[in-house]
């Protein structure tokens, strides 16, 4: 999967590469597409979800340019593989889920893989988790119709938010929280899940 589909489409950052040849994505979907767990496509996993293409988890984790001190905060926990991804090179991983279900399913396959730097919340992801704020980096893995104002004020300064935006046309933006503004970069056209809020 790595070699094939992750590192000859350009990834090249070895602890992400790492971090993808080590983590089991079988174990994060339902038994029914186990077999197709290593093709660079997403699947879905229940609740209307799905767990994101290879490519793009690699693609995402890199382009938030990581260097291992980091205390990121993912925004959507579904499957929980991405935050296994982020658990692998950053020091803490603050992960937010809206349906229960997935996120009681996604902490009980993680405790099984061992990992002590996941932390869990139950809740409308929107509005972040204020508590463990400010955050070296957030990463949103469902698309809202626009940033939400909650996360970007709960983005460190200097600090990166990789965010898919939009509806039926999504863009993957990367915002860098400056003094004063957010940095704006648009990355590639994705397709996400949209990101479910209360409100």
């Amino acid at each position: 999967m790595v070699d094939s589909q992750i590192e000859t489409r350009g990834v090249k950052e070895q602890r992400i590469l790492a971090a993808m040849r080590k983590v089991p994505r079988h174990v994060f979907v339902p038994e029914n597409v186990k077999r197709y767990a290593y093709q660079d496509e997403p699947l879905i996993i229940g609740e209307g979800q799905t767990i994101s293409q290879p490519y793009i988890v690699a693609y995402m984790s890199e382009a938030l340019q990581l260097k291992g001190h980091e205390r990121v905060l993912e925004v959507g926990t579904g499957s929980g593989y991405q935050a296994v991804i982020l658990a692998e090179i950053v020091k803490e991983v603050f992960t937010v889920e809206l349906v229960e279900s997935l996120s009681v399913r996604a902490q009980e396959v993680i405790k099984e893989l061992g990992y002590q730097n996941i932390h869990f919340k139950v809740g409308d992801g929107t509005f972040g988790w204020e508590a463990h704020a400010p955050y070296d980096a957030i990463m949103v893995t469902a698309a809202p119709a626009k940033v939400p104002k909650s996360l970007q004020e709960q983005l460190k300064i200097g600090g990166k938010m990789m965010i898919p935006v939009g509806a039926a046309f999504q863009e993957l933006v990367l915002l860098t929280r400056e003094k004063k503004k957010f940095k704006r970069k648009k990355l590639l056209p994705v397709r996400f899940v949209p990101l479910i809020s209360t409100h």
